[in-house]
């Protein structure tokens, strides 16, 4: 069984957009989606440097766009808007944070630019809800869960983003950061700041909430093509209004991508394929769910194989 996922804000780097724009065709669709949301994706994805991809505004519609393109490239995404019998259909799909977006677009519960629309005004209302008070995130290199749990809330500190793998991110102050790097949990190697632009997951993003929430009711979701995972409990939503309603809850609660990869193993995941800008999904994947076959598409280089691990792993059509 294979599991299609997309990463979270994060993974972009500069010019990471650059080799798939030459594809057939890409240029053209990333000037539509550019059109729609009133950014400049391929300049963003081409030529903007590190810090001006770190703005949550435009970090996140550009990873939701390349997580589309690529899996486009690759044959691997239902649309609600498309035949689905000449796809491939993957026995699940997920995201971390952000990537939800783009999965509930691999799953057809979104169309391409409804999905845009929607990271757009995200990106926008959490921008702004960061700018009230300076915090980030910290990911925290092993270490037992709970004892790191503890620590982190001692310290005033949400744990954002629980990853499994023995890995969790910490959210909060600058000045709350600052000081978990000077006072780690017990067994944690290795304190690592992310490139995001604030405390995403916690309270300090309850403003972009109600913002989302309209976003969302201007909305007509379908319901999920195929088992779209959620990060809310690991679970499987069945219809398009509950993926709705987890996407605007889920920018002011933890990500539990640990209990995401719970439920793939209990599929019976034998492989997974990580969108555009893949690795960080893999690199937990193969810590916490060994014998899977991993993949990231991190240029249109890894497409070829990445269709033989469809070939192997899943099945064509619908």
């Amino acid at each position: 069984m294979l599991v299609l996922v997309a990463p979270g804000q994060g993974a972009q780097t500069p010019g990471f957009l650059t080799p798939w724009l030459e594809l057939p065709g890409a240029a053209d669709r990333v000037a539509a989606w550019s059109d729609a949301i009133g950014l400049d994706l391929a300049h963003y994805g081409t030529q903007a440097d590190a810090d001006a991809i770190r703005d949550t505004a435009v970090a996140q519609p550009l990873l939701v766009a390349a997580g589309i393109l690529s899996a486009a490239a690759l044959g691997a995404r239902t649309s609600a808007a498309d035949a689905v019998g000449t796809e491939i259909a993957p026995g699940a799909v997920a995201g971390h944070s952000v990537g939800e977006i783009t999965a509930a677009a691999f799953a057809g519960v979104l169309d391409d630019i409804a999905a845009l629309s929607l990271v757009r005004k995200r990106g926008l209302a959490m921008a702004d809800a960061a700018a009230v008070t300076e915090t980030g995130m910290s990911a925290l290199l092993g270490g037992d869960p709970e004892t790191s749990v503890a620590h982190l809330e001692k310290l005033g500190l949400t744990p954002a983003n629980i990853n499994g793998a023995g890995q969790i991110v910490a959210a909060g102050t600058l000045e709350q950061l600052a000081a978990l790097s000077e006072d780690k949990p017990e067994g944690v190697r290795k304190v690592v700041p992310l490139k995001v632009a604030g405390a995403f997951h916690t309270h300090h993003m309850a403003p972009a909430v109600e913002t989302l929430a309209k976003a969302a009711a201007e909305l007509t979701p379908a319901d999920p093509k195929v088992r779209y995972v959620s990060n809310k409990d690991g679970r499987a939503v069945a219809t398009g209004a509950e993926v709705l309603q987890r996407l605007v809850g889920q920018v002011a609660s933890p990500v539990r991508w640990d209990l995401c990869m719970e439920t793939f193993k209990e599929l019976g995941v034998t492989a997974l394929i990580e969108v555009c800008p893949g690795g960080t999904l893999t690199g937990l994947a193969k810590r916490a769910l060994p014998g899977v076959k991993t993949l990231a598409l991190k240029t249109p280089d890894d497409l070829d194989t990445a269709r033989e691990l469809i070939a192997e792993h899943a099945g064509a059509g619908a």
